[in-house]
């Protein structure tokens, strides 16, 4: 007989019954959220985490303070583009922020102010960390404004060494801040309503106390049964030397 001891089979096959039904209903659209769609367990909880974390992300006014440093800094260099197809668009963005700028396949070429760059970098993240996607679409002409992001990021993120090997280390410094800190959270976060963690402790609370008595209801259902199928780890006896 597989069955060693019936009662703690019993109890770990009850537990991990009970737990595959519980994830089952978690996999299940029995949530809703704030416009009233609805929602699996599993992504309520990852939309709330979303929003707890875009609250406590919103870096920008210290990224403009940094921004401010390099007003009226002239740069020129020459970068190239892991997605050649944005270079256009790249172009497009430099352009706007009041910068020359011209595209040669994969490469962009551009001379000018680099407070301003950032500037209009940083604006934009600004707006679609606040979801106002339609303010940047029409400031580019029906760009869309997930794709604007993504050109700021691919000119942005190669400008860093270029600016480097010219010895303009604090500059560099600047840029990274500013994909960092405000390019990579507008991106990231459009769309998630922002929530404050202060707003929603016992909601979180709740969610982290059900997360770890989850976790061990699901690791005593195993002990339970391996005991019951005599599988339970004992100590080994001293072997005693005659």
């Amino acid at each position: 007989m597989l069955i060693h001891e019936k009662a703690p089979f019993i109890r770990g096959s009850l537990l991990l019954i009970s737990f595959l039904v519980l994830f089952a209903v978690l996999l299940m659209p029995v949530m809703r959220d704030e416009s009233g769609n609805h929602l699996t367990g599993l992504q309520y909880a990852d939309n709330v985490f979303n929003e707890l974390s875009k609250g406590s992300s919103y870096f920008i006014p210290g990224v403009r303070e940094s921004v401010k440093k390099v007003d009226g800094k002239q740069v020129q260099t020459t970068v190239t583009l892991k997605k050649a197809d944005l270079a256009p668009l790249a172009v497009a963005l430099l352009q706007k922020a009041g910068v020359d700028a011209v595209a040669d396949g994969g490469k962009v070429s551009f001379k000018g102010d680099l407070g301003l760059i950032l500037t209009s970098a940083t604006d934009d993240a600004d707006a679609l960390y606040h979801n106002d996607a339609d303010g940047v679409t029409k400031k580019y002409d029906g760009q869309p404004a997930l794709k604007v992001a993504a050109a700021w990021w691919y000119l942005l993120s190669p400008s860093i060494k270029e600016l480097q090997k010219q010895h303009m280390i604090s500059e560099a410094q600047v840029v990274d801040q500013v994909l960092r800190r405000a390019v990579e959270p507008g991106n990231n976060f459009y769309s998630v309503i922002p929530a404050k963690v202060s707003e929603h402790v016992w909601l979180m609370s709740g969610m982290l106390i059900f997360y770890v008595l989850y976790t061990l209801w699901y690791g005593f259902s195993i002990f339970e049964l391996f005991e019951g199928l005599g599988l339970a780890m004992t100590k080994s006896k001293v072997k005693q030397e005659s």
